[in-house]
């Protein structure tokens, strides 16, 4: 019996993919709508958060509203991962805009930083559903070779959002009001008009065809989720809380235990639920997917730790307004967008990406040691190329991974790994944030005060502090009683005490010459007969109230010029706004000073700097907040060592890589094929025999072969994954090689500019 129409029906289920590019393009553009709702918050946020910590007076509490975002964002990844697998993604990510949209409009009527961190923590709960599922969805829809085809939209997107980004919150953030309402709260209500286009883009556009078996029940983990929740949330407040409990203090120690009997318990459900789990434990048994997990958490850690401290490292340091350091910071995304694309491009067209983790983290381990050498007085362009670099590192990175993450698992798992890829990406981030975020914040008192014992930069700002038209400046005002109040006042009563002192020496050494020299004038009068001895006393007091005036006058004067003072109303003081006599009681003064500094405790409650409001900064004279940035600039370089060592970690793992390879279709196709070829070999065996015979091709997408059936005509083609594997050794060799050419050379090339 013919069997014949069985081939072309084979054929045109391999050669016509679920979705046409019309479908695909309208998918892509819900999905633009909602990767720019967030790409844009956090563009704005970040450039804006300065002002905001001022205007709440909360500027070291910061961190709780970037970390309190990140934990809800990132608990919720997995779990919207899952859920995608289950019920579809299209009703998890509308449910994600809407989210969104109320935790931006919370955030806009915060009046504290707490209550900020709050809302921002509602927030993120819906941005847990943007940060996911875009790539899910990229995964179900498309081939991995041809995602580099689409790339270029969501590029685009990214981009918009990040110049828009700093200019708008640049904008809002320097204005006093807007439409009666405080110019920074509407970094966040912006999102309310955004969000509403991109929810109605979403709902009209996104549908993805859903071949999941809907008659059967699923089973969802709220036990694994809830016990992420409590193994994570301690473990990031004593992150953040640490340095002001003490990391040994009761209320640590119950942090760690308590995450601690969280992820047992987490590690327990997970092994019982089994397939159903939040995040799958059978996962892990591939090396592939276990490996980009590591290296995202890595990655995620330095990232985030970097992309948070270097805006305010613009605005404090550099000393650049909200919308320029926003601006400052497009290198960074300049160099994303170049690495995605090529990277892309190269994987579009050879089907191989191992060695893209590997110059990722080199370049991030170069960018790091890089910044190390940042001084206060470096050129804007030296942090923009460091920034550039980080930027070639991470275009490489977040793709390759989440590409190695998708191949390592089935189809029907793309959802959660593609959550699991950004889950523990966020995790490091979260860690990263609370914990260089801490390190800079618990750091900065310290260091201030360090660099206010240097003597040079002690001497600079005594000279301005002391100068009457510099101190009583308006804009040096906050500098002055945040700073140099408590150093120039004890000062100027010491020296006032020290005149006083001298005056009365001087005045009482004239009066007592002025005496000597009458008496003995007068006693040769009397002595010659010219004058009688009993008016002696009365003709030496007369002579003494008449001379001494002038002897006193005589004697301040130069008591005066030994002391480098004036005299003023019979008394010897400093004039603080003549040059000469400031800057002979400076030079006094510098030496003392900055002993006495460097013996005291650099504690940041002793140091009275404050780190919760640096509004007192901006206009003040260069001489009077040197000792702040030079502080804040070894305060950051702490925090790029710990990024440093980090990124070398995930260097060496990435060596190590064994990246699985790629699908040759879209997971929606590969679901189809494997729910064709179940119904297939349900057939009576009869009818299968009937069937013309086919060669039986494997395409091995991880740890996880599916069989999909070729055509006999098409046997001679070649397997994506049957190409060589790229040299790894090699690659790995030269890789290593140019760093330690580049760390060098950047060395060497940093210190000989010193």
């Amino acid at each position: 019996m013919s069997t014949a129409p069985a081939i072309p029906e084979q054929t045109a289920a391999q050669d016509h993919p679920l979705m046409t590019h019309r479908q695909i393009m309208l998918v892509i553009v819900g999905l633009m709508a909602g990767m720019f709702l967030s790409s844009l918050d956090q563009t704005i946020v970040s450039t804006a958060i300065r002002t905001i910590g001022d205007d709440l007076h909360g500027l070291e509490q910061q961190a709780w509203v970037t970390t309190a975002y990140m934990i809800t964002s990132t608990i919720t990844t997995p779990i919207y991962g899952k859920l995608s697998d289950l019920f579809g993604r299209r009703p998890l990510y509308l449910f994600g805009i809407v989210v969104f949209i109320l935790g931006s409009l919370l955030s806009s009527f915060s009046t504290s930083m707490i209550m900020l961190a709050a809302f921002r923590a509602f927030q993120g709960i819906g941005a847990g559903a943007l940060m996911s599922l875009p790539m899910a969805i990229m995964g179900d829809m498309l081939a991995p070779r041809e995602r580099a085809k689409y790339q270029g939209y969501f590029l685009a997107v990214f981009g918009i959002s990040s110049v828009l980004g700093p200019l708008t919150g640049g904008i809002f953030a320097g204005s006093d009001e807007i439409l009666w309402i405080t110019g920074w709260r509407w970094v966040f209500l912006i999102n309310v008009p955004i969000g509403v286009l991109a929810l109605a883009m979403v709902w009209k556009f996104l549908h993805l065809p859903r071949i999941t078996d809907t008659a059967l029940k699923p089973r969802v983990d709220w036990w694994g989720a809830t016990s992420v929740v409590v193994a994570l949330i301690p473990l990031l407040l004593v992150a953040e809380q640490g340095r002001e409990w003490g990391w040994t203090s009761a209320a640590s120690i119950t942090c760690f235990v308590i995450s601690a009997l969280g992820l047992a318990a987490f590690l327990i459900i997970e092994s019982k639920m089994g397939q159903d789990a939040i995040l799958p434990l059978a996962l892990f048994h591939s090396g592939a997917f276990s490996m980009s997990s590591i290296l995202g958490f890595l990655v995620g850690f330095g990232m985030f730790g970097a992309m948070m401290t270097i805006p305010l490292y613009l605005q404090i340091v550099t000393g650049l307004t909200p919308t320029e350091s926003g601006f400052a910071t497009l290198p960074m995304m300049a160099g994303i967008m170049t690495a995605s694309i090529v990277s892309g491009r190269m994987v579009a067209s050879t089907g191989k990406y191992r060695i893209f983790p590997i110059l990722g983290t080199a370049l991030m381990v170069i960018a790091y040691y890089y910044l190390t050498f940042m001084t206060a007085d470096r050129p804007l362009w030296f942090l923009m190329l460091g920034m550039f670099i980080m930027g070639l590192g991470l275009g490489q990175l977040m793709q390759s991974l989440t590409l190695a993450a998708q191949n390592a698992v089935a189809p029907s798992s793309m959802g959660v790994a593609s959550s699991a890829s950004t889950f523990f990406r966020q995790i490091g981030g979260t860690m990263g944030t609370a914990v260089l975020l801490s390190i800079l914040f618990s750091a900065m008192p310290g260091n201030i005060m360090k660099a206010m014992g240097n003597e040079d930069d002690l001497r600079s700002g005594l000279d301005a502090a002391l100068t009457p038209a510099v101190a009583s400046a308006p804009e040096n005002q906050g500098i002055m009683e945040q700073m140099w109040n408590q150093i120039v006042e004890p000062a100027q009563s010491s020296i006032a005490s020290q005149l006083s002192t001298a005056s009365d020496q001087a005045r009482t050494a004239a009066d007592d010459a002025v005496y000597q020299q009458v008496s003995v004038a007068v006693q040769a009068q009397v002595d010659a007969g010219a004058l009688p001895a009993d008016q002696a006393q009365t003709f030496i007091d007369a002579q003494v109230a008449e001379a001494t005036p002038a002897a006193e006058e005589a004697a301040l004067a130069s008591a005066a010029e030994q002391a480098h003072a004036s005299v003023q109303d019979g008394a010897l003081v400093v004039d603080w706004s003549d040059e000469a006599q400031r800057s002979f009681w400076v030079d006094q003064l510098t030496p003392t000073l900055a002993e006495q500094i460097s013996s005291t405790s650099t504690d940041g409650e002793e140091s009275g700097v404050s780190t919760s409001d640096t509004s007192y900064l901006t206009g003040a004279d260069a001489r009077l907040t040197r000792p702040f940035m030079v502080g804040f600039n070894a305060s950051t370089l702490s925090v790029y060592w710990v990024g440093f060592f980090a990124t070398v970690l995930a260097f060496v793992l990435a060596l190590f890589f064994k990246t699985p390879p790629l699908r040759a279709v879209s997971g929606l196709q590969e679901n189809a094929q494997g729910n064709r070829q179940a119904e297939d070999t349900a057939e009576p065996q009869a009818e299968v025999a009937e069937r013309d015979v086919l060669d039986v091709q494997t395409v091995y997408t991880g740890s996880i072969p599916v069989v999909e059936a070729v055509p006999a005509t098409a046997a001679p083609q070649a397997s994506l994954a049957s190409g060589k594997k790229p040299r790894a050794g090699v690659l790995a060799a030269a890789a290593a090689g140019t760093l330690a050419l580049a760390a060098a050379l950047l060395s060497w090339l940093c210190r000989r500019s010193r």
